[in-house]
């Protein structure tokens, strides 16, 4: 099939297999698609993902985003032939013993994460996790640096610094933060019931430190009553309000995956997707459920906001 130059939309959607069948190729085609993102199950061996990659990358110009969760502990979407990466908390209780150490390690680590996943075709990884480890969540637990959030900055900048020597491109997640609500956010709706300062000062502070390393963020699905009545990724003033405004963040930013229970409160998926694109959103996950993409695909309107071709070539590092 010959490459086709069809712009970038905001839609991320997943593949079933070990290689891309018919119906994926069509879809992939979708001019609504900007994105893909691989699990466990896209996988068998480096060769085998490798030329899965480079079928989804010759199928459109400019090129499709190729992502993947690999943050390391029990969040490693590819095993067989890469290096096991230790849960960030073991860096975070690194750093209480050896500061520099520390450093040193999260940015070996970040340079070992995406160099192997660049020489195999992923151009994201969707890493590091700024939630704070309050001891509270068990879905985040160990994914989480450390309590502090001045080392959980500290940490992630030397962890996107070894990325961004690799040549692989990030994802701070999960603003402002999953760490405090004990709910996971993959089967309920999550709340946290503190205020704005107390938030800004200690959960969504990493964000504002880490300023334009970060290349792409992730909102959150948990409610923050006190700051709005809608979860963080379908909130206006989370996402445009703050973190574009008063945090100054450029990049851009994913919902999180709009299948998730968290996201149900706003209505069927293209209610969801609209909400999520609305609020300020550039890019928007459907994972897991191919009828949900393509109902997605078949009822979204969208047009590129600006900056949005900017922000998704960032992320595309040759």
């Amino acid at each position: 099939m010959a490459t086709q130059r069809i712009p970038h939309g905001p839609v991320v959607v997943d593949v079933q297999g070990l290689a891309l069948d018919d119906a994926e190729r069509a879809r992939l085609l979708h001019p609504l698609v900007g994105g893909v993102i691989l699990f466990a199950r896209n996988f068998a061996s480096r060769a085998q993902v490798a030329r899965l990659c480079g079928e989804i990358h010759a199928l459109r110009r400019p090129r499709l985003l190729v992502c993947v969760d690999h943050e390391g502990g029990r969040v490693q979407r590819f095993r067989d032939g890469f290096t096991s990466v230790p849960p960030m908390r073991e860096l975070g209780r690194l750093w209480d013993r050896d500061v520099l150490g520390a450093c040193r390690r999260a940015t070996e680590i970040g340079r070992t994460i995406g160099r192997e996943l660049r020489e195999v075709g992923i151009d994201l990884s969707f890493t590091p996790v700024l939630d704070l480890d309050w001891g509270r969540s068990a879905v985040i637990g160990d994914r989480a640096f450390h309590a502090d959030p001045r080392v959980v900055a500290m940490l992630a900048r030397c962890l996107v610094h070894g990325l961004l020597l690799a040549g692989m491109a990030n994802c701070g997640k999960h603003f402002p933060g999953h760490g405090f609500a004990e709910a996971d956010s993959h089967v309920a709706l999550p709340h946290d019931e503190r205020d704005l300062a107390t938030l800004l000062a200690h959960d969504a502070a990493p964000y504002g430190w880490l300023g334009e390393t970060l290349l792409s963020v992730m909102p959150a699905h948990v409610v923050y009553p006190q700051v709005d009545a809608q979860p963080a990724g379908f909130s206006r003033r989370w996402l445009r309000d703050i973190l574009r405004r008063r945090l100054g963040f450029q990049g851009l930013i994913f919902s999180d995956d709009l299948t998730m229970e968290g996201a149900a409160v706003a209505g069927d998926i293209v209610a969801r997707a609209r909400a999520a694109l609305g609020a300020g959103c550039d890019m928007v996950l459907v994972c897991n459920r191919p009828d949900l993409a393509d109902a997605l695909l078949a009822g979204l309107d969208w047009s590129p906001p600006a900056r949005f071709a900017q922000r998704l070539r960032a992320l595309l590092r040759d």
